[in-house]
């Protein structure tokens, strides 16, 4: 049996996502974002209301940094969900987290966080507050590579944000192989 819920944002996963820009003073900025997804082989498109103190510093610098975040620091980082950079200027300070300058584009990584897109702002949609970012690299730590030097999903674990019940759950088991499983079926 099925049950209507009516119109939600139920698709899944969500990725929770830490976008890092500086501030007009060089501090670092951070804020917590689920609707963004990659929407090209070199870009990624994330929903950010122009009220986040974000916007601004994006369009300022033209760079900014896409995290994922690890459940290792998920306090700190629904800190910055939940607390506005209008608000506490120094919010990022407060979160305990570290930042390091990107060499490649003008907007803070997050040391704590392995896995960082680095972007150039494409364009911004103040309508639909949909921003386009080019990402010109993707920084990585070790830790988070498998044997043959390639980004392991099962390491990275990744957290995803559930809309439904608004938690954050860890993505790391492996159910399936691409392109491969569904062979079994024939008519390939």
């Amino acid at each position: 049996m099925r049950k209507d819920l009516g119109v939600k944002a139920y698709l899944y996963p969500q990725p929770t996502l830490v976008i890092a820009t500086y501030n007009e003073d060089g501090s670092t900025n951070a804020m917590v974002a689920a609707w963004g997804s990659i929407s090209d082989t070199n870009q990624v498109a994330i929903y950010v209301a122009h009220s986040h103190k974000t916007m601004p510093n994006i369009l300022a610098r033209k760079a900014f940094t896409v995290s994922m975040a690890t459940a290792k620091n998920i306090k700190a980082i629904d800190y910055l969900g939940i607390t506005s950079g209008n608000k506490v200027a120094d919010k990022f300070a407060h979160s305990g987290l570290t930042s390091v300058k990107s060499a490649h584009v003008d907007a803070p990584l997050i040391a704590e966080l392995p896995l960082a897109l680095e972007c150039k702002f494409v364009s911004y949609n103040e309508d639909s507050e949909l921003l386009l970012g080019e990402i010109v690299n993707v920084s990585v730590d070790d830790s988070v590579l498998d044997e043959s030097g390639k980004l392991s999903v099962e390491k990275l674990a990744p957290v995803c944000y559930d809309s439904a019940g608004h938690g954050y759950y860890v993505m790391e088991r492996r159910v399936g192989n691409a392109f491969s499983d569904g062979k079994l079926f024939g008519n390939v």
